[in-house]
């Protein structure tokens, strides 16, 4: 069986990505992660990009096969190995993001490579990496939505960003009353009961004790309807197309804006 091999043009963009100017591995880095995956630092002198270029194509033709640059992908993209310049890692793994998608690959935010549909324009897979979330930027959604689903995100894989969106929900709930539940169990101890953990409003009237009972079935509803059947089902069943998934990222944005503004009543 013949293995996959990187074509030329994917090997340099690869090779760009890593080795960008502003964003990309250092040249001390380049040359340990290249020892690191055993691939020859055949012209350690030259620019970065071409230095990684050259090691990747001799390795490639080397050993007819594709799986050192992949190790070298994902030794790059480890978080831990970012942790001196935290905020140069979603820069360069986006940048790399798009070389890949070409490859029908992608790098999630823990380093993991994985397989997605094969972009064929350069129009396709900017996009891609990029559309969602400037639309829900532009829809102004809770910043704590789009952040528990950032890698799912850039590559617009909406089965699993609202899979990790919801969890959020139950994050902000553990956060601000201490418990350890999770799902319909956690918004129940959270937001049920007479005298609830946390709530909305002042529940000084009939009119405000039901709005937070309202409140805690929409909690309960969105787990019961996007976190549950999201995590159990296969994606090939559970489809999800970009507006529904943008209604469902608004759903979220507005519980966890009521969240930041409840608030927990003194128990007698």
């Amino acid at each position: 069986m013949v293995e996959q091999t990187f074509t030329q043009s994917e090997t340099h963009a690869i090779a760009d990505a890593l080795g960008d100017t502003s964003d990309g591995l250092t040249g001390t880095e380049i040359g340990h992660l290249l020892q690191t995956c055993k691939i020859k630092d055949t012209h350690p002198d030259i620019t970065k990009r071409h230095r990684l270029y050259n090691a990747f194509a001799i390795s490639q033709n080397t050993k007819k096969n594709r799986r050192a640059i992949l190790e070298f992908m994902r030794q790059a993209m480890r978080p831990e190995f970012h942790i001196r310049n935290p905020e140069r890692y979603e820069k360069l793994r986006a940048k790399l993001n798009i070389a890949i998608l070409f490859a029908g690959l992608q790098i999630d935010a823990s380093g993991r490579l994985y397989s997605v549909e094969r972009a064929t324009t350069l129009k396709e897979a900017s996009r891609r990496a990029k559309e969602l979330r400037e639309d829900l930027e532009l829809r102004n959604v809770h910043p704590d939505v789009i952040r528990f689903c950032k890698e799912e995100l850039l590559s617009e894989n909406y089965f699993h960003a609202i899979l990790e969106a919801t969890k959020s929900i139950a994050d902000k709930l553990r956060e601000k009353t201490g418990l350890i539940d999770d799902g319909s169990v956690l918004a129940d101890h959270a937001l049920g009961g007479n005298m609830p953990m946390l709530a909305i409003n002042s529940l000084g009237t009939e009119s405000e004790i039901s709005e937070q009972r309202g409140f805690l079935n929409l909690v309960k509803g969105v787990f019961g309807m996007f976190r549950n059947p999201a995590a159990h089902a296969p994606k090939i069943v559970w489809a999800v197309q970009k507006n529904d998934a943008e209604e469902v990222f608004m759903i979220l944005s507005m519980i966890h804006r009521r969240l930041d503004g409840s608030h927990m009543p003194p128990r007698a």
